[in-house]
C-alpha cells in the first residue's frame, strides 16, 4: 500500500485544483480539466466529435465520465473530487468514481477476495484488492473510438486459494446509429445520446484449474453516477413464480430497505438513487433480462445499461457478506445507492451504481471468460425519452417518477 500511495501522489500536479463547486452539475470540460490536473486522461469520440468519454488508465482503464455535447455538455459520471484532490489513499476503497470500472467477484462469503481468511464480514475488515483499486492498467493501444488495456496480478480468497489472473479490457465508443441499433429502436430527432461499452476478459494465468470447491472468480462491472432527489434506478425482471425463478430481488445486503425507497412489482424493481441511504439490490440470472436503467427527472437523463448474460448460465458468485450455503447462487445484476454506513458516518460518495456480472469462471489454465457491459445516456424532451423507457425498461417515465417518493 505504501508503494501505491507514493505512485498515486506522484500523479498529482503541483498547481492548484480545478475543482468546480458542484461536481454533480459540472460540464464534461470541467471534468476533463480536473482529471488532467491529477492523472493521464484518454478521450474517445464518435465520428462527429460530439459524443465523448474520458478514460483514466491509472485507475484500471475506467470510464470516468461522458457527454453528448463536447466540452459544454453535462458530465454524466460521478467523480470523487474530494478524494482525488486529497493526494491521499483511503484505507478500504479508493472510490475515485467513474461510469464503468472493472472489479472481480465474489465480494463476500467463503470465496471472497475482499475479506482476509477468518476475518468478520463487516466494513472494518472489508478491503478492495489493490489490483482493482489503485494499480494502473497497461495501455496497449488506442484509436479515435477505442482503447485497450491489460493487467496481470495474483489474488487470494477467504479460503486461501491463490489465483494468477490476466485481465484485458477494451473500451469502445459507439456511433449513434450503432447505439440505436443496440437499443432496437429508430433514432429520435430531438434525443442526444452517448454510448460506449467495455469488453472485459478474465484469463486463468496459473497452472491449476479453478474449481468450484475452492472458489471461482467472475467479472464485475460497476458504474458510478451522480445522485439526485429525482433519480430512480429501474430494473426490469422476468415475471413468474418464486418456486421456479427464485426471489424477485435480493435486498438484504446491508439490512432492510424502507418501502419508500424500494418498490417491487411483478415485472419491475425500483430503487431510489438519491445517495442518502446505503442500500443494495441484486437480481438473480433467472430473473435478470440483461438490462437495467435509471431516470434522473431533475436533469432529464435516461440511462440504459445492457450486458452479456449467457442463456443457460446459472452459476454466479454470491457476494453476500456471510458464510454461504449456496456460493454460486449470486446475482447477474446489482444496483446500489450510497449513504452513511452507520448513523453520523460519512458516505463514500454519495453516488448510485448500476452493475453487472459474468457467470463464475470454472477455467482451466489458459481459458478465459468474457463480459461486455454497455452504457447509453439519452437526454431530450420527456415525451421522446418516455418512448425509450417504455420500449427498453417496460415502464413510462411517469411510473418511474412515482415509484419511490422524494426525499
Amino acid at each position: 500500500m505504501a508503494v501505491a500511495a507514493i505512485a498515486f501522489a506522484a500523479k498529482y500536479s503541483p498547481t492548484s485544483s480545478t475543482t468546480p463547486p458542484d461536481s454533480a452539475s459540472s460540464s464534461f470540460g470541467d471534468d476533463v480539466a480536473f482529471l488532467r490536473a491529477h492523472t493521464n486522461v484518454i478521450l474517445l469520440t464518435d465520428a462527429t466529435g460530439t459524443a465523448q468519454i474520458a478514460i483514466a488508465p491509472a485507475w484500471q482503464g475506467r470510464v470516468m465520465t461522458s457527454t453528448v455535447d463536447r466540452n459544454s455538455g453535462r458530465g454524466f459520471g460521478w467523480i470523487n473530487r474530494e478524494l482525488i484532490d486529497s493526494r491521499q489513499l483511503a484505507l478500504h476503497i479508493n472510490a475515485f468514481g467513474g461510469e464503468d470500472r472493472i472489479w472481480l467477484g465474489p465480494e463476500g462469503g467463503q470465496f471472497s477476495i475482499f475479506f482476509a481468511k477468518g476475518m468478520p464480514f463487516d466494513y472494518a475488515h472489508w478491503f478492495v484488492p489493490e489490483a482493482l483499486d489503485t494499480r494502473p492498467f497497461e495501455l496497449l493501444g488506442q484509436s479515435r473510438n477505442r482503447a485497450l488495456f491489460r493487467a496481470a496480478f495474483a489474488l487470494t480468497n477467504y479460503s486461501g486459494t491463490r489465483f494468477l489472473v490476466t485481465v484485458k479490457r477494451e473500451v469502445r465508443l459507439l456511433d449513434a446509429k450503432e447505439a440505436w441499433d443496440d437499443l432496437g429502436l429508430r433514432s429520435l430527432d430531438h434525443v442526444a445520446l452517448v454510448a460506449y461499452e467495455s469488453k472485459n476478459t478474465l484469463t486463468n494465468a496459473g497452472k491449476s484449474p479453478w474449481r468450484k470447491e475452492t472458489g471461482l472468480l467472475s467479472i464485475w462491472v460497476l458504474g458510478m453516477f451522480a445522485p439526485s432527489p429525482g433519480a430512480t434506478i429501474v430494473v426490469p425482471i422476468k415475471p413468474g413464480p418464486e418456486s421456479q425463478l427464485g426471489t424477485k430481488v435480493t435486498s438484504n445486503y446491508f439490512g432492510v430497505i424502507p418501502s419508500e425507497r424500494l418498490k417491487v412489482t411483478e415485472r419491475t424493481v425500483f430503487l431510489r438513487g438519491d445517495g442518502k441511504f446505503r442500500s443494495k439490490i441484486g437480481i438473480n440470472p433467472q430473473r435478470s433480462l440483461g438490462k437495467l436503467g435509471s431516470y434522473d427527472a431533475d436533469h432529464r437523463v435516461l440511462t440504459i445499461v445492457q450486458f452479456d448474460q449467457p442463456a443457460r448460465a446459472t452459476d454466479y458468485v454470491n457476494s453476500l457478506w456471510e458464510i454461504q450455503q449456496d456460493p454460486y447462487g449470486g446475482d447477474a445484476a446489482n444496483a446500489y445507492d450510497d449513504g452513511p454506513a452507520a448513523p453520523g458516518a460519512k458516505p463514500l460518495g454519495p453516488f448510485f451504481e448500476m452493475e453487472s456480472s459474468s457467470p463464475a469462471g470454472m477455467l482451466s489454465p489458459g481459458d478465459s471468460v468474457e463480459h461486455t457491459h454497455r452504457t447509453i445516456h439519452l437526454t431530450g424532451p420527456e415525451n421522446e425519452l418516455d418512448s425509450v423507457a417504455r420500449a427498453i425498461l417496460g415502464v413510462p417515465l411517469a411510473e418511474i417518477r412515482a415509484a419511490v417518493s422524494g426525499g
